[in-house]
């Protein structure tokens, strides 16, 4: 089946003067002083190169050049002379468009585009060269061993470190474009024989609905169109800068998302417990990493229920049994203290902007002035008791523990909602806040994936495998949530 072509895609003109005059007034041709055009003879044709300067290698634009002026094909007839200019691109990467859309497009993205006078035909060759960093261990999932490169924001670099773990002829990168005017690169990574068809054309099809004129902000902005999240502060997908987590995900039937400029790769589907887990688990021994997964979900649990608990016990003393008389305010002030917990709350989080937005030099001090001028000074004035300092900061101590920062500030969110519950309605504001959350959790898909599971809908089997770090050895199937086509990633053995 043929696709027609659309009417409003101009052909390439056959005369490279109407190109020229096509890129000025479209393009900004003479005008941008980053869009260039090199105009040589090749057999007394005019043969004109268009550039981007800064997204190109200049030296393999001096090499074609070099080996198109000093052909020795001289007798060539001038009908030929196409096929000449193709040979003499000494590139792994030519290929033919014959449409003008695609002619500024492929040059826009940092190709060039060679176009020889008499011929509708335009010759792309990847002479690619993004400006961008060296890939570099990530600075929000550090291990203590493991390698040290991560995505960087480009998407070439990307998909090559992801390539080089997964050596497999069946590794898919479907490129495609989005955003009417900044056309952003983005792939579809998958295995082809593990990743589900199904899902893989949602995660397609959802790409291809996306119209916006551009998606600056690359991967948050696919995020929004394609999970359509809207005001619900739990993330439904999952992030990640390193290449060993990505391939890992791919292996287990992910279908991965890259963005170029983005130096984070989405993994879909996604739940709520991939939101908990980090690699230092398995980069250690299984009992070690059980170990790490558990003290990361006990602070998980601390950073949602301590400050509402603590809160609740300071309200109602008579909840408390005598041995722990000690918790709660042990000294008298004017201010309430739920208004003193949102106090400390928002002033942490001030810390925290403040710190993102400190000069790395600068930031040490400011955290010492904070702890030892701000936090003293305030409890000597009576703004706070000791003890609400004392929790709100295990409580952001919590939130730190958290491996998806997304996760840490949506459960930020859902404790200060339980804090006013319980300051409102003390013991039923508590559960009435907790049984919320908890249907909320249940009603949440992404990408028609149960954001509980494996513990709603209950599979005891792979819930084990999220309580437990199972050694490699014995983790023989894939996540079941994501329908692969292979469900075992060993051969089983047999019983006989």
């Amino acid at each position: 089946m043929t696709s027609e072509k659309p009417q409003n895609m101009m052909p390439i003109p056959s005369r490279v003067a109407e190109v020229d005059a096509y890129m000025e007034e479209k393009v900004g041709l003479g005008v941008s002083f980053d869009l260039g055009v090199r105009k040589i003879k090749v057999l007394r044709k005019d043969v004109h190169i268009y550039y981007i300067n800064g997204l190109t290698d200049t030296e393999y634009i001096i090499d074609i050049l070099d080996s198109l002026i000093h052909n020795k094909n001289a007798d060539i007839v001038s009908t030929k002379v196409f096929d000449v200019v193709k040979d003499l691109l000494v590139h792994q990467s030519v290929q033919e468009i014959k449409t003008m859309d695609e002619l500024v497009d492929q040059v826009l993205s940092g190709l060039i585009v060679v176009v020889v006078d008499g011929k509708p035909i335009g010759l792309v060759v990847d002479v690619r060269s993004y400006p961008g960093r060296q890939p570099v261990e990530p600075d929000t999932e550090k291990v203590v061993r493991g390698s040290r490169d991560g995505f960087v924001e480009n998407i070439i670099i990307n998909t090559a470190i992801t390539r080089r773990r997964i050596r497999d002829e069946r590794l898919r990168f479907e490129m495609l474009h989005v955003g009417e005017r900044s056309k952003s690169d983005i792939s579809i990574g998958y295995i082809k024989d593990i990743a589900d068809p199904d899902l893989i054309e949602i995660v397609r099809k959802e790409l291809n609905n996306i119209e916006v004129d551009g998606i600056t902000m690359s991967d948050k902005t696919i995020e929004e169109f394609i999970v359509k999240q809207r005001y619900n502060p739990y993330p439904l997908v999952r992030y990640t800068e390193r290449a060993d987590v990505a391939a890992t995900h791919l292996l287990e039937g992910h279908v991965l998302i890259y963005v170029d400029t983005s130096p984070s790769v989405i993994i879909t589907p996604s739940t709520l417990f991939h939101h908990m887990q980090h690699a230092e688990e398995y980069r250690q021994a299984p009992a070690v990493g059980t170990l790490v997964r558990w003290v990361r979900f006990l602070g998980i649990f601390v950073s949602l229920f301590l400050l509402p608990i603590w809160l609740l016990f300071c309200l109602d003393p008579s909840l408390l049994p005598e041995k722990f008389e000690f918790i709660g305010p042990n000294e008298k002030t004017h201010i309430p203290i739920v208004v003193q917990i949102f106090i400390s709350d928002i002033g942490i989080e001030f810390l925290r902007m403040a710190a993102v937005h400190t000069p790395t030099p600068l930031s040490t001090a400011m955290g010492l002035v904070a702890a030892v001028l701000i936090g003293q000074i305030a409890i000597d004035v009576g703004l706070f008791v000791p003890e609400v300092v004392l929790y709100a900061s295990v409580a952001t101590i919590g939130t730190f523990v958290t491996p998806s920062l997304e996760l840490g500030v949506a459960n930020k969110i859902t404790r200060l909602v339980l804090i006013v519950l319980v300051a409102l309605f003390k013991v039923p504001g508590l559960v009435i806040g907790i049984t919320l959350y908890l249907i909320m959790l249940t009603s949440i898909k992404t990408l028609n994936t149960p954001y509980l599971w494996p513990l709603l809908p209950f599979q005891p089997k792979a819930l084990s495998h999220i309580i437990f770090r199972r050694p490699y050895p014995g983790s023989i199937e894939r996540p079941s949530i994501v329908h692969p086509q292979d469900l075992y990633r060993q051969p089983r053995k047999s019983k006989g």
